[in-house]
C-alpha cells in the first residue's frame, strides 16, 4: 500500500462504497440502530475490518453535540484508594460507552481544579467526577469553576450537599473499633491517615465516638501518611508513649504492614499480644503475617454508581444533587484475636 494511502483517513463513505451500501446505513451500523438486517450489518462490519475505518467522533460530536467524553480530575492517585477509583471509573465508563480523559493534580485548589477544567473546554467533555479527598476547595466553588458542566464530586464528607457518591468512612471506622471491643479488648490506639483527608477524619472520629460511647477511654492516636514506612513510625512514637495497648487501628492496609513490624520489632506478637485492624482490603492483606483483619471498601460499586450518577445528570440536569452512600465491610482474619 502507498504512502499516500496510509496517510488518507478513511471515510464513511469509503466503507459505504466497500460495502455496497449507503453511507446512511453505515451510519446506523455504527450507533447500533436495530434497523439493519443481519446480513448487512455483517456486511458493513466486515468492511469495517477491512479498511481499518476508525469513526471521527470530533466531527461527529460537532453535529450531534454530544462527545461521549468524561473528565476525571483526581488528587492523591498516587495512593492505594484514590488509584483504585480512577481504575473502576474508566471500567464502568467504558462499560457505558464514554471516553474518559484524566487529569492529576497535586494541590487541592481552585486554581489547579480550574486549570484541569480549562485544558478541556474546548474538548466538548460532556460531565466531570472529581476525587477530591482533602481539605481544600468546597461545593460552591467547584461550582463556580465547572460553570454549568454536569459533575459528579467523590470522597466528599458524608452529609455534603454536593452531588456525590461516598463510602461511609464513619461506619467504617465503627466497624473497626466495635470488633475489637467484641472481642473484649478495652485498650485501644490508633494510627490515622493525614488529619486533612476527609477520609481519616471520620475514621479517627468514629474511633473516639465509638470507644466513648462503649464507655472506654481511647489510648493513643498518632498520624501517617498512608504508606507503609509512615506506619511503622507512628507505631513507634506510640510504643514510646504507651506499650500496653492489646488493639491496634490502622488507617489503611499500607500502613498496617508496617505498625506490624514495627510490633514485631517491639517483641510483641500479632495477635497474641497486639490485635490489628487496617483499612481498604487491598489484594495482599491476605499475604500478610499474619493475614490481615481489615475494613473492605468496594471500589468496583463506587465507580459504578459515580458514573451512573454522572451519566444521569448529564440527561437530566434539572435534577436536585444528591449524595450517594455506600457502606463498607469487615473481614476478618488472623491479626485479631479475643483477649484470653
Amino acid at each position: 500500500m502507498s504512502s499516500d494511502k496510509l496517510s488518507k483517513r478513511v471515510t464513511l463513505h469509503d466503507v459505504a462504497q466497500h460495502a455496497g451500501v449507503s453511507y446512511q446505513t453505515v451510519s446506523r451500523v455504527i450507533n447500533d440502530d436495530p434497523h439493519v438486517s443481519k446480513s448487512t450489518r455483517q456486511r458493513v462490519l466486515q468492511a469495517i475490518n477491512a479498511l481499518d475505518y476508525r469513526p471521527n467522533y470530533a466531527a461527529r460530536s460537532l453535529v450531534t453535540r454530544r462527545s461521549n467524553l468524561l473528565e476525571i480530575i483526581s488528587f492523591g492517585a498516587t495512593h492505594y484508594g484514590p488509584s483504585q477509583m480512577v481504575t473502576h471509573i474508566e471500567r464502568a465508563a467504558r462499560r457505558l460507552g464514554y471516553n474518559l480523559i484524566l487529569s492529576h493534580i497535586t494541590d487541592m485548589t481552585t486554581q489547579e481544579i480550574n486549570s484541569a477544567v480549562n485544558r478541556l473546554s474546548g474538548r466538548l467533555v460532556e460531565g466531570i467526577i472529581l476525587i477530591t479527598p482533602v481539605i481544600g476547595v468546597s461545593y460552591e466553588e467547584i461550582l463556580g469553576i465547572t460553570r454549568g458542566i454536569p459533575f459528579v464530586m467523590i470522597d466528599t464528607p458524608l452529609g455534603s450537599n454536593a452531588p456525590g457518591v461516598v463510602i461511609n468512612q464513619h461506619y467504617g471506622g465503627e466497624l473497626a473499633t466495635q470488633h475489637l471491643i467484641a472481642l473484649g479488648h478495652r485498650h485501644i490506639c490508633e494510627i490515622s491517615g493525614p488529619l486533612n483527608w476527609f477520609g481519616a477524619i471520620a475514621r479517627h472520629e468514629s474511633w473516639l465516638s465509638t470507644l466513648r460511647v462503649a464507655g472506654l477511654e481511647p489510648g493513643k492516636s498518632a498520624a501517617g501518611d498512608w504508606t507503609a514506612v509512615g506506619g511503622y513510625q507512628a507505631t513507634q512514637q506510640l510504643l514510646t508513649e504507651d506499650r500496653t495497648f492489646t488493639g491496634l487501628i490502622v488507617g489503611n492496609d499500607q500502613m498496617a504492614l508496617g505498625a506490624m513490624r514495627a510490633l514485631r520489632e517491639a517483641g510483641l506478637r500479632v495477635p497474641e499480644d497486639v490485635s490489628v485492624v487496617g483499612f481498604d482490603d487491598i489484594p495482599e492483606a491476605i499475604c500478610f503475617e499474619p493475614p490481615l483483619t481489615t475494613v473492605r471498601q468496594d471500589f468496583d460499586a463506587l465507580g459504578a454508581q459515580s458514573v451512573e450518577y454522572l451519566v444521569d445528570r448529564i440527561n437530566r440536569p434539572e435534577q436536585p444533587a444528591q449524595q450517594r452512600v455506600l457502606y463498607p465491610t469487615l473481614v476478618m482474619r488472623q491479626s485479631t484475636r479475643a483477649v484470653p
